[in-house]
């Protein structure tokens, strides 16, 4: 466990003047600790004073800030109230005179400047209010479905607000998952009209995602129509209707968003989130954990079928926070095209993975972004998995030059946002995700269900509910049930180790289905995983426990090695158990030239050691790299 402190936000001016330092002064707060606290003590007050402090606006006040009669699962959030979110994040900032103002950067996979794109407020309302006067010609209403199978582009905003502003409700699908998967999850939510890109354009090879959505289609009752947003189609419908001018004055807890989480393992779940909570949630963490400010650019790598592309065009755009969307990779045409774009926009946030972050390390020898002007960064951020200190550090020093702090975040697409949080008021060791949210009442629990002591993994949980959580899942109160309310009644629970060292600050070590036995020893594969990747010739790792006749289990590792640099397997083997002990020494450690990973970078180890044991690994819709089995299948017994 790190034990330094590398931020100290007494350091930096900005921090004094941040969102949540001057929330704590309105209201009497002098420490961070005191204002985490005051946060889950009175939830209804805290929800209540953020939604003011967010500038929210409302049609109809609401006249009850939480109802929980009917227990935990069920709670009901801002009662009475009627609100929208396009109108919120679109309609009122060409009202107040911000039109003129800048939106959306637009990247495209070419890196050609001729393809890039810059759409103002003004714009974009125009397209919305064409597009939901289509979305209403077409028959689509309240409460309706709009799937959207495409990447990072302006009509895929677009969509989102003009059905939001209608109170349809928006479906992002990653538009890399096949056939099956597409279907599967457009006849759950029965959408009735879908937004698809018929090509595909990565990295300068063209994928012809039109063939995977109409065959996906072709047997769904409920879907009319395909809208295809990247040919004369989209303008066409964008012509089809009355444009909407009024947002639809939706309740507090009307669905506006279904989010199907990866379905790597299992059938996917439908995850269901409401106008006020998108709001409440997405725009309490950009503003007091990424403190946006209008105007800066923010620029998370992302794709929309992944919690945060909405997380980041809601919650931005609430603060006139311009986004940039890139429909690409982010080391193509060149190794330093994330650097380029940074430095061509002035970006102020910027948002990486800590896979991206290992990728980027391996390019140009790990130059980084050497060479380019990144001076207006302010700050970092992360979520998606856990960190290793060696990634970590490099992004903090070759990124941010030490002087911009890592917002590291964690959540779920369950909650539409993190249970623990960084703040730019947080002083913070490496690979810390800092305190429990604003709002997020976060613990750790012993197996028993009680406050794990300083410095003891333990599970993740969350004592009370969040306005963001889920409404069940879609279709499936059952299953909703068992998976966050079955292991502690009446608490949520995660599914993610976590620890809280003797200063205080969180860490998480994966998820808790991933843990293995070891002789006897209970360990997370993110902690074999942080060991490797404290090898200097080591840039990432994957761990799985396989069934050993004297251990029991054993553990097996997968590593993949930087650009030019050597590692013996004694060698890794030795430093894993220096690291965390002889009987945790693993039986084998492979070099692969890729791990396998969903889109949103998750390493899927579930399906690695099915595949290492020679058996099916599965549904594979999910993987982004599914070649990178072939070699792991050959490994196996080896």
């Amino acid at each position: 466990m790190p034990s330094a402190f590398i931020w100290h936000p007494e350091d930096h001016t900005w921090t004094r003047e941040s969102h949540l330092a001057r929330f704590m002064a309105k209201h009497g707060i002098a420490t961070l600790a005191e204002m985490r606290r005051r946060s889950v003590a009175d939830t209804a007050w805290f929800w209540d004073a953020a939604m003011r402090d967010m500038g929210v606006e409302w049609f109809t006040p609401y006249t009850q800030v939480r109802d929980d009669s009917r227990g935990f699962p069920w709670t009901g959030w801002f009662l009475g109230g009627e609100v929208n979110v396009t109108h919120n994040c679109v309609d009122r900032h060409v009202r107040d005179g911000h039109g003129g103002e800048t939106a959306l950067f637009y990247e495209a996979d070419s890196g050609r400047a001729e393809e890039a794109r810059r759409v103002t407020f003004a714009e974009l309302s125009s397209l919305v209010d064409r597009c939901a006067g289509a979305l209403r010609a077409a028959g689509v209403g309240a409460g309706d479905s709009v799937g959207l199978y495409a990447p990072m582009q302006v009509p895929t905003v677009v969509v989102l607000f003009a059905a939001m502003k209608i109170g349809a409700r928006f479906v992002p699908i990653f538009c890399g998952y096949g056939e099956e998967a597409l279907r599967e999850r457009l006849a759950s939510c029965e959408a009735k009209i879908l937004f698809a890109c018929g090509m595909l354009h990565r990295r300068g090879k063209a994928t012809d995602t039109g063939a995977i959505a109409r065959a996906a289609v072709a047997k769904l009752p409920s879907l009319t129509r395909i809208v295809w947003t990247d040919t004369a189609e989209w303008d066409a419908f964008l012509n089809s209707g009355a444009p909407v001018a009024m947002a639809e004055h939706t309740s507090a807890e009307e669905p506006c968003l279904i989010i199907y989480t990866s379905g790597t393992t299992g059938r996917p779940k439908g995850t269901v989130h409401t106008q006020a909570g998108c709001m409440a949630q997405m725009g309490k963490e950009l503003r007091y954990a990424m403190n946006a400010q209008p105007g800066e650019p923010f620029f998370w790598v992302t794709d929309i079928g992944w919690m945060m592309g909405p997380w980041e065009i809601i919650g931005c755009l609430l603060y006139r926070t311009p986004i940039v969307l890139l429909d690409g990779a982010p080391n193509y045409p060149t190794g330093d095209r994330l650097w380029q774009i940074c430095e061509k926009l002035g970006v102020v946030t910027l948002g990486c993975s800590p896979t991206l972050i290992r990728l980027l390390m391996r390019e140009h020898g790990g130059r980084g972004p050497r060479g380019h002007d990144l001076s207006r960064l302010r700050a970092l951020a992360s979520t998606g998995e856990m960190w290793d200190e060696a990634s970590y550090l490099w992004y903090f020093e070759n990124v941010g030059g030490r002087r911009c702090p890592v917002i590291n975040i964690s959540g779920g697409t369950e909650i539409l946002g993190c249970h623990v949080s960084v703040t730019p008021l947080d002083t913070l060791k490496p690979c810390s995700l800092g305190g429990p949210g604003l709002g997020m009442d976060a613990d750790v629990f012993t197996d028993e269900g009680q406050p794990a002591p300083p410095g003891t993994m333990g599970h993740l949980v969350c004592k009370q509910p969040a306005p963001s959580m889920t409404k069940s899942f879609l279709n499936d109160d059952a299953r909703y049930l068992e998976t966050y309310f079955s292991r502690f009644p009446g608490v949520w629970y995660h599914g993610d180790w976590a620890k809280v060292d003797e200063d205080g600050q969180w860490f998480l070590f994966g998820r808790t289905d991933d843990t293995m036995k070891i002789a006897g020893k209970r360990v997370g594969p993110g902690e074999v995983e942080g060991a490797l990747t404290a090898h200097p010739a080591v840039s990432e790792a994957a761990v799985i426990g396989v069934p050993d006749e004297i251990k029991g289990t054993a553990l097996v590792c997968f590593v993949v090695l930087k650009h030019g640099a050597v590692a013996t397997e004694a060698d890794l083997v030795a430093r894993v158990a220096h690291e965390l002990g002889k009987p945790l020494a693993p039986k084998r450690v492979h070099a692969v030239a890729a791990l396998p990973k969903t889109r949103s970078g998750k390493i899927v180890r579930a399906a690695i050691l099915r595949v290492y044991l020679g058996q099916p690994a599965g549904d594979l819709t999910s993987i982004d790299n599914p070649a990178a089995f072939e070699l792991i299948s050959a490994l196996g017994g080896k």
